[in-house]
C-alpha cells in the first residue's frame, strides 16, 4: 500500500481514537461551554499523542450554532441536556493531517437522533457514489450531495462538501482556489492527478441542516481511502 495511503488512514484513526477518549472520560455533557470542550479536547490531544498542532482551527459547536459552516465564528454555547453539537477537528500527526468530524446528540429528542444518523448514512451513500463515477468532478459531488439533503428531510449547509488533504501545511501550499474543493464551480475531475502525477486524496463533508428547528447535523472523514 501507497505510504501516502497509510499515514492518512493513520493519522484518521488516531483522530477518532481521540474522540473516543473524550466520550469515555465524560467530557461531553450538559453545562459544559463549547470553548471549554474545545479546550478539553486540546489538552486531551497533547496527552495522548504529543499533539500541538492543528492544521485547522478545532470547531465545537452545539444548539443554534449547529447552523453554521466552518467559516462562521458564532458565540460561545452552553450545552443543553437534550442538546445538539458537532465537532470539526484538524489534528496534525507527524506532519500528516487528519480531518473528522461527527455528531452528538445528549437528550433523545427524535429529530435531532435522525439528523446525526442521517449525515452518517449520507456520507456513506456519496461515498459509493463517488467510487461509481470515476470521472466525477467537484461540481457533480456537490449536486449530488445537496440532493441527498433534499431527499432525507434537510438543507445543505455549506458552499462546498470537502476539500483536499495531504501532508502539513496542505491548505498554505495548495491555496484557497476552487480546484481544492468539492464545490459547485470545480469542474476538474477529482481524480486528477497532482502536479507530481501522484493522486490526490480528499475529504468529504456532510452538513444537513433545518433552519427552522435551529439544528444542524456534520460528518465528515476521508473519502478517497478506506
Amino acid at each position: 500500500m501507497d505510504d501516502i495511503i497509510l499515514k492518512l488512514k493513520d493519522a484518521q484513526l488516531k483522530a477518532w481514537q481521540l474522540i473516543s477518549v473524550a466520550e469515555q472520560k465524560g467530557f461531553i455533557t450538559a453545562g459544559q461551554t463549547e470553548k471549554e470542550l474545545n479546550e478539553n479536547i486540546y489538552q486531551l490531544a497533547k496527552e495522548l499523542f504529543g499533539i500541538k498542532k492543528f492544521w485547522h482551527k478545532r470547531i465545537v459547536r452545539s444548539g443554534k450554532n449547529t447552523l453554521f459552516p466552518y467559516k462562521e465564528n458564532p458565540e460561545n454555547l452552553t450545552f443543553q441536556k437534550d442538546d445538539i453539537l458537532f465537532f470539526d477537528l484538524g489534528p496534525v500527526f507527524e506532519d500528516w493531517e487528519a480531518d473528522i468530524g461527527d455528531t452528538i446528540v445528549l437528550g433523545d429528542d427524535p429529530a435531532k437522533i435522525k439528523l446525526k444518523k442521517d449525515v452518517k448514512e449520507a456520507f456513506e451513500t456519496g461515498k459509493n457514489y463517488f467510487k461509481s463515477h470515476p470521472g466525477i468532478t467537484g461540481s457533480e459531488l456537490y449536486s449530488f450531495t445537496c440532493a441527498l439533503a433534499k431527499e432525507y428531510g434537510w438543507s445543505y449547509g455549506n458552499e462546498h462538501c470537502g476539500h483536499l488533504i495531504g501532508n502539513f501545511p496542505h491548505e498554505q501550499l495548495l491555496g484557497e482556489e476552487i480546484k481544492n474543493y468539492i464545490h459547485p464551480d470545480n469542474i476538474l475531475p477529482m481524480n486528477t492527478p497532482d502536479k507530481f502525477g501522484k493522486p490526490r486524496h480528499w475529504i468529504y463533508e456532510i452538513h444537513f441542516i433545518d433552519k427552522e428547528k435551529q439544528i444542524g447535523g456534520f460528518f465528515e472523514q476521508l473519502l478517497t481511502i478506506d
